[in-house]
């Protein structure tokens, strides 16, 4: 249900590439929900106590997701965004670099987080919130996405961290 909800954007954003939109699944609560539940279907192993998003779309699934499981979550922001003392970690993109930040207190030393985004592509930020979520003393026991593009191997960037999507292209 949720597939025919995603929209192909060619061309954005930038010439080539094919953006996997996800705005159309959001803007039906049906297909939302169909979504959510799907990702806690998907998660439902895995002993975890918080849920970790990444900045923007992160924040929608993974927040989300908290609420239905009950569980807390931890947002991981573009640098100055946050309010409180934060670590940083650096990482590389296609075409230069990037940093994220997350509060020091955002886990405790051994707490089991999920880790949550919208999209797993080249896996580079996703392997940036692992690093921080460590840095901090969480114990980053999953990785759940909406979306995979497995053309571009991603998985291969989170380790050992058991991955799983619910669409892959």
């Amino acid at each position: 249900m949720i597939e025919r909800h995603i929209r192909d954007v060619p061309d954005f954003p930038k010439q080539g590439i094919v953006f996997k939109d996800i705005t159309p699944m959001l803007q039906d609560p049906k297909a939302f929900l169909v979504c959510i539940d799907r990702l806690a279907e998907s998660v439902v192993e895995y002993d975890f106590d918080l849920v970790c998003g990444i900045e923007s779309r992160g924040f929608i699934f993974g927040a989300t997701l908290a609420c239905r499981l009950g569980k807390g979550f931890i947002p991981i922001r573009k640098p100055g965004k946050l309010p409180w003392k934060t670590a940083a970690q650096s990482y590389e993109l296609e075409y230069g670099q990037d940093t994220i930040e997350i509060h020091l207190d955002a886990a405790r030393r051994g707490q089991g987080i999920l880790m949550v985004d919208d999209l797993l592509a080249t896996g580079g930020t996703m392997a940036a919130g692992l690093e921080l979520v460590r840095k901090i003393g969480g114990n980053p026991v999953a990785c759940a996405f909406v979306i995979e593009l497995a053309f571009l191997e991603g998985r291969k960037r989170l380790g050992n961290v058991p991955t799983s999507a619910l669409i892959e292209y």
